[in-house]
């Protein structure tokens, strides 16, 4: 129609004009919306957000705002260099509009967006997570890094649990040695009975959440309130291996830890021994084993007295004499290690 091309509509599909945000809301809050109504708004065929309904050319259908933005994203990306900004207009315009549409379960025909979705928000990853439980039916894999886990982080996933067991779904729980120490953790797997097997290490990956093997959420950022809910069976499997290798390395909760066969070096003090033998600090050291950084020196300052070393760099020569400075399992261990302190006196 004549007075209304392109030239009154200089935008992308990331802003559109005022015209088209009505057209374009109405058609995905409907489903379509009558080609007539499209006609002072070129814009939205030429930027392919509507497209003739095949089974009436009367009507358009809008495209789907996750395919949109997939598109978008992809051309925003190829254009960082030059203007970063519009990566945020193009996520914030998709998702204002996605929001206006009926929810839909991710699968085949929700488009190649769908394998990946970033969740902003503690609420939307709470929603999503209670979508995932309500659908799963078998098997529900998680690490959980850190220490000792709060009370009020188990009491919130409590309701999740307790669902899944009443379906008879199998849950395997990863967590650092340091969360032996937790009563609430004890209780949590005492209430959850046999559904729940729980297995240990010195450190772990991130925090990761498995559901049936199909979908995986794992954290978007470090104050972890932005998410990534994972659908592409590639990235879900590669998850999977990476959690069935660190199980088989892992000990069973009700197993003891190993004795590191050295008088006076507990298992903690052995890990962060092998940590410093790497060149790490304290707060790495402290981050990786879910420990503070308090508790990690206060086991610096042991391992130093136990090895008799007066500064770092000495604990570090001790460390590699008694062979702390790498990974140790009880057969490996020596049956009988001097420490300084217990040798000859003559001996320095």
């Amino acid at each position: 129609m004549a007075g209304h091309g392109t030239d009154e509509h200089p935008h992308g599909a990331d802003r559109l004009c005022d015209a088209g945000d009505r057209v374009y809301s109405r058609a995905v809050r409907r489903g379509r919306v009558a080609r007539r109504d499209a006609e002072p708004v070129p814009c939205l065929l030429e930027l392919a957000l509507l497209h003739p309904d095949p089974d009436d050319m009367d009507w358009l259908v809008p495209t789907a705002p996750q395919e949109v933005m997939t598109r978008l994203l992809r051309g925003v990306y190829d254009e960082v260099s030059a203007s970063q900004r519009r990566v945020g207009a193009a996520v914030a315009a998709v998702e204002r509009y996605a929001g206006l549409g009926p929810a839909t379960q991710a699968g085949p025909g929700v488009g190649e967006g769908a394998a990946i979705r970033v969740l902003d928000g503690l609420s939307r990853i709470q929603a999503a997570m209670d979508q995932a439980t309500e659908a799963c039916t078998t098997e529900v894999l998680t690490v959980q890094p850190g220490g000792i886990r709060p009370e009020h982080e188990l009491t919130e996933g409590l309701h999740r649990a307790l669902a899944l067991r009443g379906r008879g779904v199998r849950m395997r729980d990863l967590y650092t040695h340091v969360a032996r120490h937790g009563q609430g953790l004890l209780n949590y797997l005492e209430l959850m009975g046999g559904s729940v097997e729980a297995r240990t290490l010195d450190e772990v990956i991130d925090r990761l959440i498995l559901f049936d093997r199909t979908v995986a959420f794992i954290p978007a950022n470090a104050d972890r309130t932005l998410a990534l809910e994972l659908r592409h069976p590639a990235l879900v499997e590669y998850l999977v291996t990476v959690f069935e290798r660190l199980w088989r390395l892992a000990i069973p909760l009700t197993a003891p830890l190993p004795d590191t066969g050295i008088e006076g070096i507990s298992h903690r003090e052995q890990s962060i021994a092998a940590l410093l033998a790497e060149g790490h600090q304290d707060a790495v050291i402290a981050e990786r084993l879910g420990i503070s950084v308090r508790t990690c020196r206060a086991h610096i300052a042991r391992l130093s007295e136990t090895l008799g070393a007066a500064s770092r760099t000495q604990l570090g020569v001790r460390i590699a004499q008694v062979g702390l400075d790498g990974p140790r399992h009880p057969a490996d261990v020596a049956p009988s290690v001097t420490l300084p302190g217990q040798e000859s006196p003559t001996v320095r």
